[in-house]
């Protein structure tokens, strides 16, 4: 027989702690104490930016609600008027049957020609032809934050643009 080295453990036989793979019990406590922390502290923080996120979904959805009225008017050649709904939270394109509302809990403010102001709470912005329009601006808001979305009267051009309490 030959001798063998010291220190070396002869083949396929591990000794205590030498080559043993896995974690603790411990180990796997620690990793579960953290994923349940993190479970309860991350929907609040996302739920939290949620609104802003709507708020700004809703004026892009409201740019694109006005850049289709300008669109139909000047594809159609005649007037076509975005009207909107502030204490029912809707939107309409005239003559198209086209429509969308705002989300709950909004506070919608309508600055549009005063020809265009079908009653205090109903009024549009009109575009033309040549895509001019009427002018006027939606301004959605929450709080002390919010977004306008404005209607240059001569060009027709819609632009959105973050909005502050004065």
């Amino acid at each position: 027989m030959l001798p063998r080295a010291l220190g070396r453990r002869p083949a396929g036989r591990t000794g205590r702690g030498v080559g043993l793979r896995g974690f603790t019990l411990v180990e796997l406590l620690v990793v579960l104490a953290i994923g349940g922390l993190l479970l309860a502290v991350v929907p609040p923080l996302i739920s939290a930016s949620m609104p802003g996120v709507e708020l700004k979904a809703a004026a892009r959805r409201t740019a694109g609600a006005l850049r289709l009225a300008r669109e139909i008017a000047i594809a159609r050649g005649r007037d076509a008027a975005w009207v909107v709904d502030v204490e029912n939270n809707r939107y309409r394109i005239d003559g198209d049957g086209r429509s969308g509302s705002f989300p709950k809990g909004l506070d919608i403010e309508l600055v549009a020609a005063e020809t265009e102001m079908r009653s205090e709470a109903v009024g549009a912005i009109r575009f033309f032809p040549d895509g001019s329009s009427t002018g006027g601006r939606v301004i959605l808001k929450r709080g002390n934050g919010g977004y306008q979305v404005g209607v240059n009267w001569l060009t027709g051009r819609i632009l959105i643009a973050d909005w502050e309490r004065p």
